[in-house]
């Protein structure tokens, strides 16, 4: 690919981010910060927090306090996820180590609350963000980031369309351990056949009366 003419892209810190089942919008505590403790937050979802580098949070303002600072000292873009349909707050994620000059950008501090896993509007939240940096800004690549010991995340992260790039060993010490982080990204070079894939997926004929799926999103191609 030819970078004659390349220029530095624009951040990627979208006020709104709307598709068919769920809506991001840019984190503000004020508006937001109750339904997102009550769906991230507390002592039922500590587990939530288990290979984060910071968390769990039992208590609201604490959660508040410490997660802006860090925001805030990372230079972190957060949305917060709201469903369509309900309004109801069902996590967040982050657009982290965001590189304009190169159009790098990784989706980070993934947070789905119980409600939001393993659901068509996860999905929808990583489709969303990958379509705002790849189509909205002309960004040339999308991280995924995780402790290699999350076998969860790895899961996802394939799923989502991220390809496996490697493990950089003792990347970090996290809560008093050492951790292995894996890589994963898609490129420019990949989203058009992840964004027909994911559309594919999306589509509300691909699920059923009681909202399970009829194709996986892996056959879709992509």
């Amino acid at each position: 690919m030819s970078l004659n003419g390349w220029t530095a892209k624009e951040r990627p810190a979208p006020d709104v981010l709307e598709g068919r089942y769920v809506r991001l919008e840019r984190l503000d505590w004020a508006i937001h910060g109750d339904g997102l403790f009550a769906a991230v937050g507390g002592a039922q979802n500590d587990d939530l927090w288990t290979y984060m580098p910071l968390g769990p949070f039992p208590e609201r303002a604490v959660f508040e306090q410490i997660y802006e600072f860090v925001r805030q000292r990372f230079d972190w873009e957060t949305s917060v996820i709201c469903h369509l349909g309900t309004g109801a707050v069902l996590g967040m994620a982050s657009f982290m180590r965001v590189r304009e000059t190169h159009g790098s950008a990784e989706i980070g501090c993934v947070t789905f609350g119980p409600a939001l896993k393993r659901t068509r509007e996860a999905t929808e939240v990583v489709y969303l963000m990958a379509a705002h940096v790849f189509e909205g800004l002309g960004y040339r690549r999308f991280e995924w980031k995780c402790d290699n010991a999350n076998a969860a995340s790895r899961r996802a992260a394939e799923r989502f369309g991220f390809r496996f790039e490697g493990v950089f060993r003792n990347d970090m010490v996290v809560k008093g351990k050492s951790r292995d982080t894996a890589w994963f990204a898609m490129t420019d070079a990949d989203w058009p056949a992840l964004q027909a894939a994911y559309q594919g997926w999306l589509a509300p004929e691909n699920f059923d009366a009681a909202g399970r799926q009829v194709r996986a999103l892996g056959a879709f191609g992509g």
